[in-house]
């Protein structure tokens, strides 16, 4: 039985940040018309809502991946700091 990317990221564990490592440029968010973060994140770490014009960044649940940075040229993308962050199992 095949598992869903939902039920997978349920399985890991998180030391949260006090501060967010993602920062858009919000000025470039307004202008973007694909809001590609919203879609390549695996995680869904980026929400746009259309009505207030804003972009929600949920860093707290963020895998590290990099996807969003490498989708979006207006991420500023960093490591969180030392000991925080996604905490992947042993395989």
């Amino acid at each position: 039985m095949d598992k869903k990317i939902e039920d997978k990221l349920f399985t890991l564990k998180y030391k949260t940040d006090s501060k967010c490592h993602l920062h858009p440029d919000e000025a470039k968010c307004l202008q973007c018309l694909e809001k590609t973060c919203t879609i390549v994140c695996p995680a869904n770490v980026y929400s746009y809502n259309e009505t207030d014009k804003k972009l929600t960044v949920s860093y707290e649940k963020c895998l590290e991946c990099g996807a969003c940075r490498i989708a979006c040229k207006y991420i500023n993308w960093e490591y969180p700091q030392s000991g925080k962050g996604v905490i992947f199992k042993k395989s």
